[in-house]
């Protein structure tokens, strides 16, 4: 679990950017009394709440397989990425709410000039981290680091809107663009949201590995084939970052129980190197014997 490890600076970083950002927006909101620059204070917030558990989570799937997880604790960044989806569509509710009081009460836009810089400057410094946390990501394969900089990266988007509507308002004199702009950053985070708490869920119910992946798997298997050896039954699923496999593998009845055993090893060893991460699961059977899975009926 060493290189999971190497995920928390990430993480750690994620909170710091948070800070400084909350910080930058809350400053342009106060200066130029923007709604749309207040919606993106929000969703700021959201970012910290956000960095914070994903920072939690990381740990916790770092950690290494006991007695009660002998199989690890990789799915628990599932529930980082979840949570900061439904904090996303918390926040937006906020934005609607903060956009229709304006609508009634529309007011002019002040300072914009130094509210317009501290928007810009910290979206500079969200969309760098975010580009990093998401390589970085792939590279791990992490849900939490994955959905914290995907997040990241909508807040650099919907920055860039209020921006150019901030700017708009004293060129044309439309009161009504600012609240209008947090409304459409409103509903780009509520998409943003329901992306990750599906992607969130549909993890946690077994997803099955990429076809990428599995044609990587076939590959390796084929290489084993022969008229007297053949593989079925082959199931795949992903918790966070670690790749199950399951198979059968037929052989000939009067093989040796030790002879079995070393082409099992050898068909391993041959998964394991093709696909990083992947646990493979291997049920020996003879060529004559077949194994059925397929009743949905539990019996009774």
């Amino acid at each position: 679990m060493i290189e999971r490890r190497g995920l928390l600076p990430f993480a750690a970083l994620s909170v710091v950017a948070a800070l400084l950002t909350i910080g930058f927006k809350g400053g342009a909101y106060l200066l130029t009394g923007s709604v749309g620059m207040l919606s993106d204070a929000l969703e700021s917030f959201v970012n910290l709440a956000g960095a914070v558990f994903a920072l939690m989570m990381v740990t916790v799937a770092a950690a290494p397989p006991d007695a009660d997880h002998p199989y690890g604790h990789h799915k628990a960044e599932y529930f980082s990425s979840a949570f900061e989806g439904l904090l996303i569509l918390l926040a937006a509710l906020a934005i609607v709410w903060a956009a229709g009081r304006r609508f009634v009460e529309p007011q002019p836009l002040q300072d914009v000039g130094i509210g317009v810089t501290l928007s810009v400057v910290s979206s500079v410094l969200n969309g760098a981290l975010a580009y990093a946390m998401l390589r970085k990501a792939r590279e791990h394969r992490s849900m939490a680091l994955e959905g914290d900089a995907r997040h990241l990266f909508t807040d650099v988007y919907t920055s860039a809107g209020v921006v150019a509507a901030v700017i708009a308002v004293p060129l044309t004199g439309w009161l009504w663009l600012d609240p209008a702009i947090a409304l459409v950053v409103a509903a780009n985070i509520v998409r943003e949201g329901v992306k990750l708490v599906w992607a969130s869920a549909d993890g946690l119910m077994d997803r099955a590995l990429e076809p990428e992946v599995q044609a990587t798997i076939t590959r390796t298997l084929e290489q084993f084939s022969h008229p007297t050896i053949r593989f079925d039954h082959v199931a795949t699923r992903r918790a966070g970052h670690r790749r199950f496999v399951d198979l059968h593998m037929h052989m000939p009845a009067a093989w040796t129980l030790q002879r079995a055993a070393a082409l099992r090893a050898s068909v391993e060893q041959a998964l394991m190197s093709a696909v990083p991460g992947l646990r493979a699961t291997i049920q020996l059977l003879p060529m004559d014997v077949e194994a059925h899975f397929d009743d949905t009926e539990d019996p009774i």
